[in-house]
């Protein structure tokens, strides 16, 4: 196994391990506080969690597309169209962490079945605009994790806002 491949996989643990640390403090919100406008790009927790989960599903509908056979993509709940990055998926809190983890499980499998050969393949889709883009599939991917680490900071400093910390955000602690 390469390191890309290594490395992607410990993303997705980390990814597993710290949405559900997320959402098991979101759990503990009440709803209005869940939903409440704090000011982030997203406005409120439930809004961010929903586009973290939203922005993963759409990558993975274009890496569903790039690598047809991957099995781990041909029965997953994807996002191949959309009309915004605020589209609601799950109004539901208890739905939308349902959903959260089925997703993260795709994620996982998916890193497990990507082989050194597609990492290292050129990536073509189309971004939210309708523009083609291309580059080494491994960026695509490393991109799909780095906006989940972005936004679940947002995430951190909401909670914070709210009175709850999240502990430990750093990668080595997930990872090692």
């Amino acid at each position: 196994m390469t390191a890309h491949q290594q490395q992607m996989q410990g993303f997705a643990k980390y990814n597993r391990e710290f949405n559900a640390r997320l959402y098991k403090l979101a759990a503990t919100l009440t709803e209005d506080e869940r939903k409440k406008d704090l000011g982030a790009f997203f406005g409120s927790v439930h809004a961010t969690l929903n586009h973290i989960l939203l922005a993963d599903r759409i990558w993975l509908g274009r890496f569903a597309t790039a690598f047809p056979t991957i099995a781990a993509l041909q029965r997953a709940d994807l996002v191949q169209q959309f009309s915004s990055l605020r589209d609601e998926l799950y109004a539901n809190f208890t739905e939308l962490s349902e959903q959260r983890v089925a997703t993260d499980d795709v994620i996982t499998r998916f890193t497990d079945e990507l082989t050194a050969a597609q990492l290292a393949g050129t990536m073509r889709y189309s971004n939210s605009l309708g523009q083609q883009r291309q580059h080494p599939t491994w960026v695509a991917v490393a991109h799909m994790f780095n906006h989940q680490t972005h936004h679940r900071g947002q995430l951190s400093t909401l909670l914070h806002q709210l009175g709850h910390d999240v502990g430990v955000t750093d990668f080595v602690a997930y990872v090692t």
